[in-house]
C-alpha cells in the first residue's frame, strides 16, 4: 500500500480559486510552499454544480436579501475534496469561534485543514451540520468572503511548521504564546531621534533581560488586552479549597 503524503496540506473550497496562493505565495509561506514544506490546493466549488449554468446559490428560505450557498452543491464539493484523512473541516464565518494561537498550534500539528470559504449571505445551515464544519472567525467584522480569512488562518499555521522559520524560538517567544502580548523589540542604532534602547537590553545580563521582557509583556497585556490579562490572572491565582 502506498503511504499517504505527510506534508501539511491546506485544501481551500472557494468560488474564486484564482485568489490563491496570493500572499501565501511570497515571503516565508511562499518559500516553504516552493520547497515542499507544505501544500496548497484551491478547489472551485462551482465544479460540483449540476446544471449548465454552474449554479451554486439560491434565494433564502423565508425571504430576505441576497443569496445562500446551496447545501447539495457545497456538500458535493466537500466530498470530492475529502481524501479520507481525519482532517479538520473549517468554515470561515464571522459567527464562528475566534481563532486563537492555541487553536492555530493545534491545526499546525495536524495534517492540515479543509477550509470552506463562504460567500453571499452565508451557506445553508444543513451542510454545516451534515459535514461537521467547525465555524472559525478571525474577528468581529464582516468580509466580502472567506478567502482572506482563510489566508490569515493558513499563514498563522504555516509559520509554525518545522523548517519554515529560521529559529524555532521565533514561534514561542511572541504574542499569545504564553497568553500575553509580546514585549517591545529594539535593534540598532543605539539612538534614534533622541530615543535610546533601554539600557537593560544592552547590559549583557540575560536574567535581567528576561525579567524586563516578562514585566513589559504583562504591562502591555494589562493595558491593551484586559480580557487576556483576566484569563492569565485566573491561571496564576492559587486554588481555594472550594474550587473543583
Amino acid at each position: 500500500m502506498t503511504a499517504l503524503p505527510t506534508t501539511w496540506r491546506a485544501t481551500i473550497l472557494t468560488l474564486f480559486p484564482d485568489m490563491f496562493p496570493g500572499p501565501l505565495g511570497v515571503s516565508l509561506a511562499g518559500k516553504a510552499l516552493a520547497s515542499g514544506l507544505w501544500a496548497l490546493e484551491a478547489r472551485d466549488i462551482r465544479d460540483s454544480a449540476t446544471d449548465r449554468h454552474r449554479s451554486v446559490d439560491d434565494t433564502p428560505a423565508g425571504g430576505g436579501p441576497g443569496m445562500v450557498l446551496r447545501a447539495d452543491v457545497l456538500a458535493a464539493a466537500i466530498d470530492a475534496a475529502d481524501t479520507g484523512q481525519d482532517r479538520p473541516r473549517l468554515l470561515m464565518s464571522p459567527r464562528g469561534r475566534p481563532l486563537t494561537q492555541s487553536r492555530v498550534t493545534e491545526l499546525a500539528a495536524g495534517p492540515g485543514p479543509l477550509i470552506v470559504c463562504g460567500r453571499f449571505e452565508g451557506i445553508d445551515e444543513r451542510v454545516i451540520a451534515a459535514r461537521g464544519l467547525e465555524e472559525v472567525s478571525i474577528g468581529d467584522y464582516v468580509l466580502s468572503g472567506g478567502e482572506i480569512a482563510a489566508m490569515v488562518l493558513v499563514d498563522a499555521c504555516v509559520r509554525l511548521l518545522p523548517g519554515v522559520m529560521g529559529k524555532q524560538a521565533s514561534g514561542t517567544e511572541e504574542s499569545f504564546s504564553e497568553g500575553l502580548l509580546e514585549y517591545p523589540q529594539y535593534t540598532r542604532p543605539q539612538e534614534f531621534e533622541g530615543r535610546l534602547i533601554p539600557e537593560i537590553l544592552v547590559s549583557g545580563d540575560h536574567a535581567k533581560v528576561a525579567a524586563w521582557r516578562q514585566a513589559e509583556a504583562e504591562a502591555l497585556t494589562r493595558a491593551r488586552r484586559p480580557d487576556l490579562w483576566a484569563i492569565k490572572a485566573r491561571q496564576k491565582r492559587p486554588k481555594s479549597p472550594t474550587d473543583g
